[in-house]
């Protein structure tokens, strides 16, 4: 899988200066991107998306990392996404369309 400075035409030096922010509302919450920072290190990223993405709103736990660390796939890669085997059995579909099918036995009384 390519990186995803190299899918959108980055140099590594601009990926590795830019980090994603993701921010936790609760500790029940996952946690979301809600933007980006430039910064020279982690730390500086950190300090920069506190003032940025949790000054006006509480939060209880921010994530940055650097885009250079951001495996992607690419969009023409939708083959990546197929499941080999059927799985349909998991779905719970078919339950309903069996107890629908179960129940009018029971009425023909087979």
């Amino acid at each position: 899988m390519p990186a995803w400075w190299q899918l959108v035409g980055m140099i590594p030096a601009q990926a590795a200066r830019i980090f994603a922010v993701f921010r936790q509302d609760t500790k029940s919450d996952p946690h979301v991107h809600v933007g980006d920072v430039h910064a020279v290190d982690a730390e500086m990223a950190l300090v920069l998306a506190k003032e940025q993405f949790a000054r006006r709103d509480p939060c209880v736990s921010l994530w940055v990392v650097p885009y250079s660390r951001i495996e992607a796939s690419a969009s023409d890669d939708a083959g990546f996404f197929e499941h080999t085997t059927d799985k349909s059995y998991r779905f719970g579909g078919s339950y309903r369309e069996q107890q629908r099918v179960m129940k009018t036995r029971r009425q023909e009384g087979r």
